[in-house]
């Protein structure tokens, strides 16, 4: 199968790229910038931008499959901004697809397009959209998701989105990097009482979700397509323990003082206002959406993904830490 992939440079997308090319798909990525290593283990690249509608219609030419990943994720920026990467890239991605006949998309949602700042207990995929969104990244992220969803047509394009979150892992350039820096600086705090629980999910798991997406649509389109699916490790943790594990495992102290949520989300409204007022781009130290994710309970049921999809986990939460553990001291000790 020619699967193309867009965001190949990406965490995610480097390991789905990976996963695809082991299965024996001929991968075609697309991104700005050009990564030597994929075209080295036997990625096609095209080099371009998913807001320029002609490019993505003619990097789609001969392909059948669609794994489109490629997002600007954050808390801070311009509508516009987050509208033209994430929005419009994905609204060019379904219009290309439709124009080339590709048979297949799955696209990289996110679970916090269902997030209003309130706790997320077990929730599943009936859990309806919020009317507000606490920043411009899940309202997009929303907006593509549901464009891409009532795209799906068994006879023309299937159409698949799923929601990992909080993905993690040894080569993670993102989540745990930023942790270990804000904790070795003393500006960690534990937001809320410390006793919210989280979903997270490894690289490896949150790829293969998107493998098996693909191969559930070209087996049984009926029950897979159409529709949005939570992908996680399938074993919530508590946050701040989770945290202060990968603190420990980094060799940073982990946080011990607190703030209460009510006071980080007011202090993220304060912030926000200001950094508007002031027409500042830097992302503030506190947003009202990170201080609901820091506090709040987010965990879902994917029972959905496991048998529809046919989801599984393949690494564990602890064979993860393990591994991240083995590559932070082999860094250290290199």
């Amino acid at each position: 199968m020619r699967v193309l992939v867009t965001g190949c440079g990406g965490f995610l997308g480097r390991e789905i790229v990976g996963q695809l090319i082991t299965r024996g798909d001929h991968v075609v990525g697309i991104s700005r910038s050009v990564y030597p290593e994929l075209i080295a283990s036997g990625m096609e690249h095209r080099c371009g931008d998913l807001s320029d509608a002609s490019f993505v219609l003619e990097s789609l030419r001969g392909i059948d499959s669609v794994i489109h990943t490629a997002a600007v994720a954050g808390v801070w920026g311009s509508s516009d901004y987050f509208v033209r990467n994430n929005l419009t890239a994905t609204e060019n991605v379904i219009e290309s697809c439709k124009r080339q006949g590709i048979r297949n998309l799955v696209y990289t949602s996110s679970p916090s397009v269902t997030f209003d700042g309130q706790h997320q207990r077990g929730v599943n995929e009936q859990v309806p959209y919020p009317s507000n969104w606490l920043c411009h990244y899940p309202r997009t992220k929303a907006l593509a998701e549901q464009k891409v969803l009532a795209t799906h047509q068994f006879d023309a394009v299937r159409t698949v989105a799923l929601r990992p979150h909080l993905i993690w892992g040894e080569n993670d350039p993102h989540i745990l990097p930023r942790i270990l820096q804000r904790a070795a600086c003393g500006k960690l705090r534990i937001v809320g009482d410390g006793t919210n629980r989280v979903d997270t999910v490894h690289v490896v798991n949150a790829a293969a979700a998107h493998v098996d997406a693909l191969e559930a649509l070209e087996k049984n389109a009926e029950v897979a397509g159409g529709r949005a699916y939570f992908i996680a490790q399938d074993e919530a943790v508590n946050c701040w323990d989770w945290i202060s594990e990968i603190c420990h495992l980094g060799g940073v102290p982990a946080p011990r003082k607190s703030i209460s949520f009510s006071a980080a989300y007011r202090v993220g409204g304060l912030l926000e206002f200001g950094y508007r007022c002031l027409g500042k781009t830097n992302e503030p130290p506190m947003t009202r959406f990170v201080a609901a994710q820091l506090a709040k309970d987010h965990y879902f049921d994917i029972s959905e993904a496991k048998k529809r999809l046919g989801y599984h986990v393949r690494v564990s939460m602890a064979e993860g830490l393990e591994r991240l553990r083995i590559a932070w001291q082999t860094k250290l000790a290199g």
